[in-house]
């Protein structure tokens, strides 16, 4: 053999072994994204449980307050059917309603101290605060997932092995503008 041939072949083997570090790092991203996510599901599973027992407690003592707690059901319900259809987008929208009506609807307990004085109410109201920090904090994770994955396949060379293999973006979990303002303390308890 030839020094050609055998440089041929070392460069040839070099390419190949480069391919498939960059192949399965692309893989683990993926598989990160996925993971990330399910993280998150596991807490809008916990969270979808806790929420009947809320709004049933909060029903025996608010009886004028029927339109918020159909509120927070009915985004209670989003929120669910787009996490079994894993559509990011609609989750984020969902999301945002689910979270404007818990806030709308701890912020009219203020008016009711029986109920603030309830112990299951208490529980209940700390369960999900800690669900919801956590769904924060998971979808902190879940995004950077997303992120390292999407700025990988378009680096070069890793976008020429992404494109050949069907990698594809992920979608970043991103909750409504409306979320992001600032609360109106006043409107709140006005």
């Amino acid at each position: 053999m030839s020094l050609v041939s055998v440089a041929l072949v070392v460069a040839l083997l070099f390419c190949l072994a480069y391919g498939v570090i960059i192949y399965n790092a692309l893989v683990r991203l993926k598989h990160g994204i996925g993971k990330a996510w399910s993280n998150i599901d596991v807490l809008l599973k916990q969270r979808h449980d806790e929420l009947p027992k809320l709004v049933e407690t909060c029903k025996q003592y608010m009886q004028h307050e029927r339109s918020t707690l159909e509120q927070v059901i009915s985004a209670r319900n989003a929120v669910s059917s787009a996490r079994e259809k894993h559509d990011v987008g609609a989750l984020g929208k969902a999301e945002s309603g689910l979270r404007a009506g818990l806030g709308q609807l701890f912020a009219l307990a203020e008016n009711y101290p029986e109920l603030k004085a309830n112990e299951s109410f208490q529980f209940l109201q700390q369960r999900i605060s800690g669900l919801e920090n956590g769904i924060a904090d998971r979808r902190e994770l879940y995004n950077e997932a997303v992120n390292l994955n999407n700025v990988r396949i378009e680096q070069f060379p890793d976008v020429l092995l992404a494109r050949h293999f069907g990698f594809k973006a992920a979608e970043l979990l991103q909750f409504s503008e409306a979320e992001k303002a600032d609360v109106n303390i006043k409107q709140l308890f006005g």
